[in-house]
């Protein structure tokens, strides 16, 4: 089964709704122990978070640098066995600076949870001006 029905596809919008709630216990469900996010860009949130602490690590950073404003709106949800993608509306603020961008979020899935996720943003730079 692949689309938009498959099991996946529910495991990643309890994970963005994990997420909006900063409920990091409830993402335990949705990232394997060893999960990496790669995500692109020069700033300070750039590069490769190996392990699940790693990541929710860079969650709290990215919650901190936005003074709590961050918000991950998933629009469109695919997934199949091996593989999700997730069309998401990324929006929040740094001070003046706002964020308003939309993202290509991919993940693989390995035993029935996230094992790894990348990151394309519509516009890389205003990522990077907002987390310089």
């Amino acid at each position: 089964m692949t689309g938009t029905g498959h099991p996946h596809v529910q495991l990643l919008r309890e994970a963005y709704d994990a997420f909006a709630k900063g409920d990091f216990p409830a993402l335990d469900a949705a990232f394997a122990e060893d999960a990496r996010w790669h995500e692109p860009g020069h700033n300070q949130i750039s590069g490769t978070h190996d392990g699940r602490a790693a990541v929710y690590d860079l969650f709290r950073r990215v919650f901190e640098i936005t003074e709590g404003s961050f918000r991950a709106d998933p629009q469109v949800v695919f997934a199949d066995d091996a593989h999700g993608m997730a069309l998401v509306q990324l929006s929040g603020s740094r001070g003046v600076r706002p964020l308003e961008v939309m993202s290509a979020q991919i993940v693989r899935f390995a035993g029935g949870r996230i094992a790894e996720a990348w990151n394309a943003h519509t516009d890389q730079d205003t990522i990077d001006e907002l987390f310089a």
